[in-house]
């Protein structure tokens, strides 16, 4: 279902070009200043006279940074890339009473996570994000979107020690995502997008996602957009029982596979808005214009225009930061370029737009 197919005009900056709207965003992370990684070396030497104060100023620093490089590459909405994070899960559940942590876990390779353990029932003590929020807002003069963490996936991928089940657990964290949401619209949020990528990896539990979204969507005014970011897998298992989630926007990565799954979500019809990855995530390569432009078809195939978005495939974090942004910088210009072909009738919508001639 879509919650109000009318909150995304909102982001539609005043003096947009077109009459045709393309959202344009990112999923979330990016890229770190180098010296910001050094500010956290520093700031665990006790040796070093580098204090907290110390590395707050240089999150701020980093993030305002941050936040105006996505505004010169012209997306519609922005985040800080995430700079005060370390980890999608580890980041909430330091913020969440009854996580603890017990060291690092070998995932594959020679890369290692700080696995949480939850050894007892899960509490909302103090705001997670807010700060976050307002300060990147503060510095913004685009809308700014906050990207949270979904409880299926702080569930799936923490060690349960409290719960009967890992669905109890993740409905709590549930509640305490809405607790969440309700604090950042108080604060002036509109955009708001739940990161699910244990759902890629176990699509089965669907029904779960879905239960957990019915409860962090619950009282959250329906002029805040809600978006779910799901990692690449086999969407088919999803679809379409995606259609039932109580989101406005549900963002697939399909460049890396190359739209092969575009067909997935033609029967029956998509419901929500799609925000369809153009450009890919782990290739540090920046794609051409008129490649992005080709790829931002593909969402034709799916939805209309008025209910596109373009985004990377996924977060930006682990490619060069030169890189990522040109990626978006190339991804904005492709989507004004569509745009103007929409408003001059070159794009026939009635027939297969990625395939025409």
């Amino acid at each position: 279902m879509s919650r109000n197919p009318e909150n995304r005009e909102q982001f539609r900056p005043a003096d947009h070009p077109h009459e045709h709207f393309l959202l344009t965003t990112v999923v979330g992370s990016y890229p770190k200043p180098k010296w910001l990684n050094r500010a956290g070396d520093l700031a665990e030497d006790p040796d070093s006279k580098f204090t907290e104060a110390h590395l707050r100023e240089a999150h701020d620093d980093a993030c305002r940074v941050i936040t105006h490089e996505h505004e010169r590459a012209g997306l519609d909405t922005v985040v800080d890339g995430e700079m005060r994070r370390n980890e999608m899960v580890e980041f909430f559940a330091h913020r969440i009473e009854g996580y603890e942590f017990n060291g690092p876990v070998k995932v594959w390779g020679h890369n290692y996570f700080d696995k949480p353990s939850v050894a007892d029932a899960v509490e909302y003590d103090e705001p997670w994000l807010v700060d976050e929020f307002e300060f990147t807002a503060g510095v913004a003069s685009k809308p700014v979107k906050v990207p949270i963490t979904g409880p299926y996936t702080l569930a799936n991928w923490s060690f349960n020690e409290a719960y009967d089940s890992e669905e109890e657990l993740a409905y709590d964290l549930a509640d305490l995502v809405n607790t969440e949401v309700e604090r950042l619209v108080e604060a002036g949020a509109r955009y708001v997008q739940i990161d699910e990528p244990a759902l890629a990896t176990t699509p089965d539990d669907h029904a779960i996602v879905g239960e957990c979204l019915e409860r962090i969507v619950a009282d959250v005014p329906e002029e805040v957009r809600i978006g779910l970011h799901v990692c690449y897998g086999d969407y088919s298992r999803i679809y379409p029982e995606l259609n039932d989630f109580p989101i406005d926007e549900f963002d697939v990565e399909l460049c890396n596979g190359g739209y092969e799954q575009v067909d997935v979500f033609t029967e029956p019809a998509f419901e929500p808005d799609l925000a369809l990855g153009v450009v890919d995530a782990h290739t540090a390569e920046v794609e051409p214009v008129e490649e992005i432009k080709g790829n931002i078809l593909w969402g034709l195939e799916i939805v209309p225009p008025e209910k596109l978005t373009v985004s990377p495939d996924c977060g930006l974090k682990l490619l060069p930061r030169e890189i990522a942004y040109g990626k978006m910088e190339n991804m904005v210009k492709a989507a004004r370029e569509v745009e103007a072909a929409l408003d001059a009738g070159e794009i026939d919508l009635e027939k297969s737009p990625a395939t025409a001639d």
